[in-house]
């Protein structure tokens, strides 16, 4: 909104909301919304702490579903191991993902952080009802802060952090079995302290961290610490999904008076959107970077709005073009355009994810060694294999030569046992007749067989004798 639209005397935003005039710390407290936004986002949050906290849970073939051990340099996703020679998939999934977030944030604006961002969820779905639970409504909770030390308030505030700890606590848990497997987190539990202080004292840490986070911290992560809200405000355009006060429709503002027609705006000026605000901005003074698209503010206009007999919408999902030309939010051929790249680039990741080999083989040709001459017109090269498992169990592998007569024989062995989790080197000749050999370089295909059935064919070279 122009400054020049506003209403002379009116509280536009000239500071951060969570500091006072003063410089100190301006505590917000937040009225509980009511309205089918917040009752989708509980929808959701259920759904996501289900996820959350049962993921570490989830094995397929005796692996854990997904598993980010950055310090060991292990990770599994979606049951399958990722290795250093898995790192262009990596590199593919940054860029993937550095264009996601530019694209969705260009077309949805911060949807992200409203409905799936774990500080969202955990702060305002799961800490904040318990903070209305113990300690009551704004009102009740100021002046319970206000109020003197008494049996009353140290109850109250010893049970509101008690369980805001312990739930931090939980969430380390968790957030430690994406880290190391909750298997050897349930070993960390069972056996000494003294034999797992690292881990148990990083466990701790991150208790403390969450707790912090949630029970002073809050929203200042989201304005003031998150990276990614700073980012978000050099992307957007005036294409871009928000969440928008209609001031066309509701300037210029007035209180609402049942006994006199209305010949102002539809706003009434009951604070509601800024009461029930998880950043204690104002969102009728335009688009914000404190805002994080919550929707709270929607219901409670919406609200409102319903009670007096006015049109809903009056705080809706719109962008700056449309809230200036009066249309509601459509798919334009440009979102839908974006929409379409954001599922192509998510179906690409999952491809490469999916189709990603269990077994990597790499074949060459012994350096510094020349062809043998065998009985029976025979030649012979000396080969090595690297093999890497990527999986969690033994792996029994045959080699085949393909493409021409001929045999592979190990050296050291009669059979190819793959250890898990684990590079093999194997030692092995390909003996061919002299007749299949036409060139001093002739190029191999070595099929690659685990139980009967070929899973990789890997290419090398046979140096035979000047032709």
């Amino acid at each position: 909104m122009d400054l020049d639209e506003l209403e002379h005397g009116s509280t536009y935003r000239d500071r951060v909301s969570t500091v006072t005039e003063k410089g100190a710390r301006n505590w917000l407290y937040v009225l509980k919304p009511h309205g089918r936004y917040y009752n989708y986002r509980n929808i959701l949050t259920v759904f996501y702490l289900i996820v959350f906290f049962g993921m570490p849970f989830i094995k397929v073939n005796g692996m854990p579903f997904m598993l980010l051990n950055v310090l060991e340099g292990k990770f599994i996703l979606f049951s399958k191991i990722f290795w250093p020679q898995d790192f262009y998939i990596f590199a593919i999934a940054m860029i993937a993902s550095i264009v996601f977030v530019t694209l969705f944030t260009v077309v949805y604006g911060r949807l992200f952080c409203g409905w799936v961002c774990p500080q969202t969820i955990f702060m305002e779905m799961i800490f904040r009802k318990i903070e209305w639970w113990i300690e009551g409504n704004p009102a009740e909770q100021k002046l319970l802060n206000n109020g003197p030390w008494n049996g009353k308030k140290v109850a109250k505030k010893g049970l509101k952090h008690a369980v805001f700890f312990f739930i931090s606590f939980l969430i380390a848990n968790t957030f430690l079995s994406y880290i190391f497997g909750v298997d050897r987190l349930i070993q960390i539990i069972r056996e000494p302290i003294s034999e797992h202080l690292a881990l148990f004292l990083g466990l701790i840490a991150f208790t403390f961290m969450f707790y912090g986070v949630f029970a002073f911290v809050r929203e200042i992560v989201c304005t003031t610490i998150c990276p990614y809200g700073r980012l978000q405000g050099v992307m957007f355009d005036k294409d871009t999904m928000l969440v928008a006060y209609d001031y066309k429709r509701g300037e210029p503002r007035g209180k609402f008076n049942k006994k006199q027609e209305r010949t102002i705006g539809d706003c009434i000026d009951c604070h509601q959107c800024v009461n029930v605000c998880p950043t204690g901005i104002d969102i009728r003074n335009g688009t914000q970077l404190d805002c994080v698209n919550c929707t709270a503010c929607m219901d409670a206009c919406d609200y409102m709005m319903e009670k007096v007999g006015l049109e809903k919408g009056l705080i809706r999902y719109a962008s700056e073009n449309g809230i200036a030309e009066g249309k509601k939010l459509s798919f334009t051929p440009k979102i839908k355009a974006y929409t379409v790249l954001l599922g192509v680039l998510l179906l690409v990741l999952a491809t490469l994810i999916v189709t990603r080999k269990s077994v990597d083989t790499h074949i060459t040709r012994a350096g510094g060694q020349l062809y043998q001459e065998l009985p029976d017109n025979k030649l012979s090269n000396l080969y090595n294999a690297k093999i890497i498992n990527k999986t969690n169990r033994n792996i029994p592998l045959e080699l085949k030569l393909e493409g021409m007569e001929g045999e592979v024989k190990l050296i050291g062995t009669h059979s190819l046992e793959l250890k898990k989790e684990s590079v093999n080197v194997a030692t092995f000749f390909i003996i061919v007749d002299q007749k299949e050999i036409k060139e001093r370089k002739s190029e191999l295909k070595v099929g690659v067989y685990q139980n009967g059935e070929k899973i990789q064919t890997v290419k090398t070279t046979f140096l035979g004798p000047f032709i």
